[in-house]
Order: structure tokens, then C-alpha cells, then sequence
């Protein structure tokens, strides 16, 4: 049986050293040994400082069964303990060929990882650690902050441990640490408000803390045990992450010597699941501590964590009751909907107390309104530029503005805003100055890892080193920054109103002016189509009296200027009729019903038999449907539609018009509406050109002169105003010297449920 140990050689460099696999070193503390058991009780993994605690050698030991060397009595111990999750919180007390240990005991995959360390005859008495830890809570309910609560911590962790040094360290969110309470010798030099960098405990240290809530080094001169295993697999290996033996990174190791640290305790604490700090427990010679004290010492871990968020509420209380009664003060002010209104809310104080400003500004459209230190306007524009530019999202905040707005003048006024978008590119924003922080890091942070020609090592001093950070202002808190939301919303719903407001009262002064219009409009029209008709009716009666007077014969001339005068007067007249006709179509009350096209097509040819006559017209019309329109509309529609075929008629040829119908239902791809039947007027006319189509239908429009086709220009335009009275549409189709067709088109009956696939 081939026999190899698991101890991990690979070197670790600067490209590799945050990947360092500290979880699998192959090795532990020699305080104790470890035994790596299978499902079927078979050992497989073993130290070799076996024989320094039981008479036994650990290439002895591999292999076997556990109940061959300890007995099956010790197996069921260790079975019935594996499968009762209450006593796992402390270690079993196990004899091992006539000696006691305390035996820590967890799986790993397909493997139980048994660790044995011998039981201290020193044994501490969990009624004394009991009396201890409620003492603890009774102090503890005194503390009001965070800040009061973890140097109580410090101080009985330290009571509790016996170590010279306890810290209670906490990360910000890059994980850098500082020490935030602390509880040491008198004869030390405290290590409290130091900072450190996140590379002191890189990433896999920090995953393994979240594991392993309690780590502990004995000894850090100690000498690393290697753990042998049968050679029956390629990469054989164990993971030693919930081990309490596992040996420690090497690196860590002479980081801890540099400081002058022999032994160490380690508590996480885990808050919101994030690592949120650890309590660091120092002691400057080597140093163990039993079980029992080790779980009082967590314990005082999960104090922290149990009340962090709680004294961090009471650490903001005051700011909240504050900015929440600064909002109480803005939201009660009756303000009346005008711009005026924001200029008054930016100049009241309240509106800096509400999240603890210098300086606030209220873009509103092209107005800018501020208050306090504040930018000037072409920086708030660039600000504003930039977040809109990345994208930052409808609301900001930040305490290091330079961070996302690069070119700006003096960031020492504006270090830190929270902007809150209000819509239709309004804004506001609050300004808060520059504060000049003074780290102090315990050593200097950028030299954290030291490469030489003899390998890589951390840093070896630990001398203050102090930093200035500039250009970035006191952070926001969230109480500052939930009222800052509360406020902009608010603020937003106002904007909202008062433009809704003012487009109230835009529409309503534009109804009174087109109501007033209207009423222009229609005492021109009541003049031009009856004051007006009086006067034409005496010029017209004159010049016919004069050219029938018998007494005296007119010239020539005269009698040509009294014929013009006439024919004038009668063309003004005709246009008079079709204005008032056209007013009637516009203004008219009678409600659509069912109308028979078939009739209203004859009656249209009886009444226009005389002029059909005349111009040797031929008109044939089709069987036509019924729909639903004004009747004496219909027929208005007919009759200026046929007119408008014999008037342009064409010399070469008899005109002819041809009426036809279709009821096949159709969307019409002018209006994109279904229409249920179509009227076809097609005539063999001059036609037109088709780049006129739209602009025949528009009122007083022609395309020839008066002296070679008469006419008011409104015929067309009567026809386009039925069809949309109708709720129809027209359309014209035009071929120059060919002819003209004119469409109607027709809406369906509301009570049909037609689909169009």
C-alpha cells in the first residue's frame, strides 16, 4: 500500500496570490490530529503527528476501520453524536485508547473529518461562563449605539479569552478595515481608529470566514503537519474548510510575526449575509483556549450582529425625526399652482434641513431657482449632462461627484449631490461641500505585498501612514436620502398639476377665442348671404330696367358694361347661395337615417333633366344601395357632383356619366377605415392631372379661369363636407382630356359586427 502526503507546495506569486487555495493547505497546527473517515467507517486520511496523542503511527493507522483501532463503542458515540444536531454545538468528549479528547467532528463531501484535541484539565465551568455572558446582556441593554455596543464587546471577549489584545474590526463596502472599538492591554499601543487594506484579507479568506465562523491559531511559530492518505487517486485531496485545525496560509502567518503576534481568535460577523467585521483577538505568546470558552467568545459575535441593525437605527434616529419633520414643514406649505411657487420652495430653509444640504437647485424648463452653496448655472448643466450621458438612472446620489463628473472647476462646493430626476428634463438637486478626511492606515496600504528576490511577503511595517482624501463630501445617510425621494416625488406631482393647470387655462382662453370667432364667422356669413343678397337684387333690377327701357336707346358700350355688371352680379349671387349652402351642411341638426340611393338618384336626374337635355348628357347609374345618411344632403351630393361633370366637359365628345356601386366591404387606405359600400361617378370629361386631387375638394379652389368655366369654387367642397357628415369619405381620380371618377365612400351600419380578416 502506497502511502503520499496531501501538503500543498504550490508557490504563491503576485498573479496568483488572491487565488491562494487556503482551503486545501494539506496540513494542520499540531495542537491536534485529524482523521479522515469514509461512509463505511474506513480511515483514509490521517496526520502524522498521530503518534505525538495515542500510541499509533499514521501510515498504521490508514486504511483500517475505525472500530479495529478505537473499538465499536467509540463508533456509536460518534455516530449517535453525528446524528443529533443539538449536541453538535459542542465538541464530544471521547476517550481514544484510555485518553480523553475533545473531538470536533463535520463532513466534507464523502468524508467525516474528525479533529481531536486532548481535553484540558483546566476545564472552565459553563455555570461561571453562563453568569458571564448574562452579566454581558445586562451591560449590553445600557449601550444606546453601535459604536457603545461593540467596545462593550471588545472588553468582555477579553474578559472572557484572556487575550492581550481584542478588536472588533469593520469593512466598508471594498472591504478595507478599521479598527472600530478595541480593548487591550494597558501597556500596548491601541491599534483603535487604524485602517487597514482589503488586501490584508483577500477574497478566499474572507469567503472561509463566511464558512467558518471561528478561527483560532494556538501557536505562529508553530511547525505545519502534513496529512497522509492511501495513493489510490490522481489529486486526492481534502477540503479543510470548516476544519478547526486547518493549518494557516503562510503569507498570514508572517503577517501576523511582522506584527508580533503569537496566537490568534478570529470571529466572523456575518450581517445580512455579508461579511460585516470580525473580531480579532491578539495575544503576543502562543495560546489555546477550550471549547467553552471559544463558543462564549462567538456568542459575543452574534451580540453584534443580532443588534446592528437595531443601534444603527438609534445611530440615526435623531437625523430621521429631524429630515422627517423638515418634510412635514415643505408638504404643508399651501402653495398656489404657479412658477412663483417653486422660487418660494427653494428659498425655504427647510428644503436643506430636509437631507442636510449646503445648497440646493430646482431646474424648472429653462428657470433655474437655488438656494445655498451652490454651482453656478453652466455647471449645473454640465452635471446634469453627465448623468443623463452615463445613464446614472432617474435618481443619483453620490458623495464623490468627481467619480462621475470629470470636468468641472472646484469640486470643493459640490463633492457630493443627490439628484432626483422631475420629469420633461426638470430637476433638483442637493449640494453638500467638500470634507477633508484624514485616514490613518497601519502602514502604507499600496505596499500591503512585497515581492524580493527571496519570494513574496506582506508588509513588515506597520508605522502610521496617513492619507488626506480630498474632493468628496460627509456620506448620505439613508434617512437623508429617503426624504430627499419623498420630497422630489412630491415635488414632481406639483409640476405635474401646474402644467395641467396651465394647459387648462391655454385651452380654455383658445375656446373663448374661437368661440368668439365663431361668432364672427357667422355674422360675416349672415351678411354675405342676406344683407348682401338686397343690394345685388337692386343692381340687378337697375341694369334690367335700363337695357328694357324703350324710351332711349343705349350705346354699345353701355349697354356691354350694364351686361357685365350683370353677369357679375349673378355669379356673386350663385357664390352667396353655395356659401349659405355650405354654412347649412356645417351647421345642420337632422340626424342620419336610411336612405335609398336608388331614389334620391332619380329625383336628382328629374330635377337635372333640362341641363342633362341641353349638354345631350348621357347618365346611367347602376342599382345603388341604401345607407345611412341626411337625405336632402344625398341629393345635394348628386346634383353638384353630375354639374361638376357637364360643366367640364369636354368639346370633343357627348358627355356621358356612369354611376356604379359595389357593397363589398373594404378599409380604405386613405382613412384606414372600414367602409361597407362605394359609389363610383365616373364621366368622360377633360379630367385632370392627379397631383390636384386633394386640392380640388378645398373651398374657393379651381383649377381654370372664370372666363372659360364659371363657377364659385364651393361645389366640390359641399361634396367633401356631406361625405364627412356622413362620416364617409371622397376621393378623386383624374386622367387629363380622359375623364374624371369621383368615389364615395360610405360607412357600415353601427348595429353590423362585421369582422375584416
Amino acid at each position: 500500500m502506497k502511502i503520499k502526503d496531501i501538503v500543498n507546495r504550490d508557490l504563491v506569486t503576485l498573479t496568483n496570490c488572491e487565488h491562494e487555495p487556503i482551503h486545501i493547505p494539506g496540513s494542520i497546527q499540531p495542537h491536534g490530529f485529524l482523521l479522515g473517515i469514509t461512509l463505511d467507517w474506513k480511515i483514509d486520511f490521517c496526520t502524522g503527528n498521530i503518534s505525538s496523542f495515542l500510541d499509533l503511527k499514521h501510515d498504521a493507522v490508514l486504511g483500517h476501520k475505525f472500530s479495529e483501532l478505537f473499538g465499536s463503542d467509540a463508533q456509536k458515540k460518534l455516530y449517535h453524536y453525528l446524528h443529533n444536531s443539538k449536541q453538535l454545538v459542542f465538541p464530544l468528549e471521547l476517550e481514544l485508547q484510555e485518553k480523553s479528547f475533545q473531538i470536533s467532528i463535520h463532513k466534507s463531501g464523502n468524508t467525516y473529518i474528525l479533529e481531536a484535541e486532548p481535553l484540558s484539565t483546566g476545564k472552565e465551568q459553563l455555570a461561571d461562563i453562563y453568569a458571564q455572558t448574562i452579566q454581558f446582556v445586562s451591560n449590553m441593554n445600557n449601550t444606546r449605539s453601535l459604536k457603545e455596543l461593540c467596545a462593550l464587546v471588545a472588553e468582555g471577549t477579553r474578559e472572557i479569552t484572556g487575550y492581550d489584545r481584542v478588536m472588533i474590526y469593520r469593512f466598508d463596502a471594498d472591504y478595507n478595515g478599521e479598527i472600530y472599538a478595541e480593548n487591550c492591554r494597558e501597556d500596548l499601543e491601541p491599534f483603535l481608529g487604524l485602517h487597514y487594506p482589503h488586501t490584508d484579507i483577500p477574497v478566499q479568506a474572507r469567503e472561509l470566514y463566511m464558512k467558518n465562523q471561528i478561527r483560532l491559531i494556538v501557536d505562529i511559530g508553530y511547525e505545519p503537519v502534513p496529512i497522509f492518505t492511501i495513493d489510490d487517486k490522481e489529486n486526492k485531496n481534502l477540503d479543510l474548510s470548516l476544519s478547526v485545525l486547518r493549518s494557516t496560509s503562510p503569507i498570514h502567518v508572517e503577517y501576523l510575526k511582522n506584527m508580533g503576534v503569537g496566537a490568534t481568535l478570529t470571529i466572523s460577523l456575518i450581517h445580512h449575509d455579508r461579511l460585516w467585521g470580525l473580531i480579532a483577538c491578539h495575544h503576543y505568546s502562543a495560546k489555546n483556549i477550550s471549547p467553552e470558552i471559544r463558543l462564549a467568545a462567538k456568542l459575543q459575535g452574534q451580540f453584534i450582529t443580532s443588534q446592528i441593525d437595531l443601534r444603527q437605527s438609534n445611530d440615526e434616529y435623531e437625523i430621521s425625526r429631524k429630515t422627517n419633520k423638515a418634510l412635514e414643514r415643505l408638504m404643508d406649505l399651501n402653495l398656489v399652482m404657479e412658477h412663483k411657487s417653486f422660487e418660494r420652495i427653494c428659498a425655504n430653509p427647510e428644503l436643506l434641513k430636509l437631507c442636510n444640504a449646503s445648497g440646493v437647485s430646482i431646474c424648472i424648463g429653462n428657470t433655474k431657482y437655488k438656494n445655498g452653496l451652490t454651482p453656478s448655472d453652466e455647471e449645473i448643466e454640465k452635471i446634469i449632462q453627465q448623468i443623463h450621458l452615463h445613464e446614472y438612472g432617474q435618481t443619483f446620489s453620490t458623495n464623490k461627484l468627481s467619480n462621475f463628473v470629470t470636468d468641472l472647476v472646484d469640486y470643493k462646493d459640490i463633492s457630493g449631490i443627490i439628484y432626483h430626476s422631475l420629469g420633461n428634463g426638470n430637476n433638483i438637486i442637493w449640494y453638500r461641500p467638500e470634507t477633508v478626511a484624514e485616514i490613518n492606515w497601519a502602514g502604507d496600504p499600496e505596499k500591503a505585498i512585497i515581492i524580493d528576490s527571496n519570494g513574496l511577503h506582506p508588509r513588515n511595517s506597520f508605522n502610521l501612514w496617513k492619507q488626506i482624501i480630498k474632493h468628496q463630501s460627509k456620506i448620505w445617510l439613508q434617512p437623508e436620502i429617503n426624504a430627499a425621494s419623498t420630497f422630489a416625488h412630491s415635488l414632481h406631482n406639483q409640476i405635474i398639476m401646474l402644467l395641467l393647470s396651465e394647459e387648462e387655462e391655454k385651452y380654455r382662453n383658445l375656446s373663448e377665442v374661437l368661440r368668439e370667432t365663431n361668432l364672427e364667422l357667422e355674422n360675416i356669413n349672415w351678411i354675405s348671404t342676406h344683407d348682401l343678397q338686397e343690394p345685388l337684387r337692386k343692381i340687378q333690377f337697375i341694369a334690367s330696367k335700363v337695357l328694357s327701357d324703350t324710351n332711349e336707346i343705349p350705346s354699345l358700350s353701355i349697354i356691354d358694361s350694364l351686361q357685365r355688371v350683370t353677369k357679375s352680379a349673378n355669379r356673386m349671387q350663385n357664390l352667396l347661395v353655395d356659401i349659405l349652402k355650405y354654412t347649412r351642411i356645417k351647421n345642420t341638426k337632422e340626424s342620419v337615417q336610411k336612405v335609398s340611393l336608388n331614389n334620391i338618384m332619380e329625383e336628382t336626374i328629374i330635377e337635372m333633366r333640362d341641363i342633362i337635355f341641353e349638354n345631350k348628357a348621357t347618365v346611367k347609374f347602376e342599382n345603388l344601395p341604401e345607407v345611412h345618411a341626411v337625405p336632402f344632403l344625398m341629393k345635394q351630393l348628386f346634383s353638384n357632383i353630375m354639374q361638376n361633370s357637364l360643366k367640364y366637359a369636354s368639346l370633343e365628345r357627348l358627355p356621358e356619366i356612369h354611376i356604379t356601386a359595389s357593397q363589398k366591404p373594404e378599409i380604405n387606405k386613405y382613412s384606414n377605415k372600414v367602409y361597407c359600400h362605394w359609389i363610383s361617378f365616373s364621366d368622360n370629361g377633360i379630367g385632370f392631372e392627379q397631383e390636384y386631387a386633394e386640392s380640388i375638394f378645398k373651398i374657393f379652389t379651381r383649377l381654370h379661369t372664370l372666363e372659360k368655366y364659371d363657377g364659385s369654387g364651393v361645389g366640390l367642397a359641399l361634396c367633401k363636407k356631406i361625405m364627412q357628415t356622413s362620416h364617409g369619405n371622397i376621393r378623386a381620380f383624374g386622367k387629363l382630356n380622359k375623364g374624371t371618377e369621383i368615389i364615395l365612400y360610405f360607412p357600415c351600419d353601427p348595429s353590423d359586427t362585421l369582422t375584416i380578416n
